[in-house]
């Protein structure tokens, strides 16, 4: 099974180092390192350039391209993948450091499980400097032992249509899968993408241990972080992020409906499930009293438990604040 790491870069020279000797000093070297570098303006190039006749004489082939123009980290991310050649690939981001048998263990999940499509991990957070700080990610992004047993059990369609708990710095694929999955649609970030696709067509698990060291600094694209409770008590930005998934499964949807990706007949009813409590919650009633039906109905359907937050959800969408369908 050859094995290509797939690193998108951009002005990363303060970090990239640790990252790159991290990838050298695998327990299983990478055959391929495809790097892709977003226009950068810092030292980022050069590091990157000796960096691969270093690994080239270790026998790891580094194809370095870059963008004549800034693409942005989804289509950076999304021109490396299709360069990528290996049966199994990795994404790479460029301000962490990898745990040496990152690349061994996750490869030997798929070598004995030949229906695993997707595989992700923890990751151990660290601060700018590489110091731990004391947390895993998934004790941050509140990943419960109910969303695990589920990802074990076969239905991480079911996690991943309610919420993304797959952060691509973490994530290995079988190639296969980007024949269906690429181009990344719009709204998407392209792990949690990658992630709900390869869990509609296939299966996706969890390996409950940190591989990586997940720097946090301030500058990171997306990064870790818990919302406080005056964002998560803010109903607008509630309404704002019920109204950005649900444009994102109407993408989704869309996607399959022109035959782009093709899932069996349960996932695609588990997804019109999905955009039905979309459309319930997206279109509430200004007045709270008219509220009553329509949540009462989706919360007796299962709506709010499968996509939502149960009956906590049900209750916010019953007392947020008049002003019609945005506050719903």
């Amino acid at each position: 099974m050859r094995v290509s790491v797939v690193l998108c870069t951009y002005n990363g020279e303060r970090f990239l180092g640790p990252q790159l000797e991290s990838l050298l000093a695998q327990l299983r070297l990478p055959d391929e390192i495809v790097v892709q570098d977003d226009a950068s303006s810092d030292g980022t190039w050069e590091r990157l350039q000796a960096f691969a006749a270093r690994a080239r004489v270790r026998g790891v082939a580094v194809e370095l391209q870059r963008n004549p123009a800034n693409l942005g980290y989804v289509r950076n991310f999304e021109r490396a993948l299709q360069r990528a050649r290996g049966d199994l690939v990795f994404l790479c981001d460029q301000d962490d450091v990898w745990h040496p048998e990152k690349i061994a263990r996750m490869a030997a999940r798929f070598l004995a499980e030949p229906e695993l499509g997707l595989l992700h991990t923890d990751a151990r957070l660290v601060d700018a400097a590489g110091e731990p700080l004391g947390r895993r990610l998934f004790e941050v992004l509140g990943v419960t032992v109910g969303e695990l047993a589920a990802m074990h059990a076969g239905r991480a369609a079911q996690v991943l249509l309610r919420r993304n708990i797959v952060t691509g710095a973490t994530m290995a694929l079988r190639r296969g899968l980007l024949a269906q999955a690429l181009p990344v649609a719009e709204g998407w970030v392209h792990d949690e993408w990658l992630a709900v696709v390869a869990a509609l067509v296939g299966r996706v698990d969890t390996l409950e241990e940190a591989t990586i060291d997940y720097r946090q600094h301030g500058g990171n694209q997306l990064g870790a972080r818990e919302r406080s409770l005056g964002e998560r008590a803010d109903a607008g930005a509630r309404r704002d992020y019920r109204e950005a998934m649900a444009a994102k499964m109407r993408a989704l949807a869309r996607r399959v409906e022109t035959g782009g990706l093709q899932p069996p007949a349960e996932a695609r009813a588990l997804l019109r499930e999905r955009l039905r409590h979309d459309r319930v919650r997206t279109s509430l009633p200004r007045a709270r009293w008219q509220r009553i039906v329509p949540v009462l109905g989706e919360l007796r359907a299962g709506g709010y438990a499968r996509f939502g937050t149960g009956l906590r959800g049900a209750l916010l969408d019953l007392a947020g604040p008049a002003g019609g369908r945005d506050d719903g």
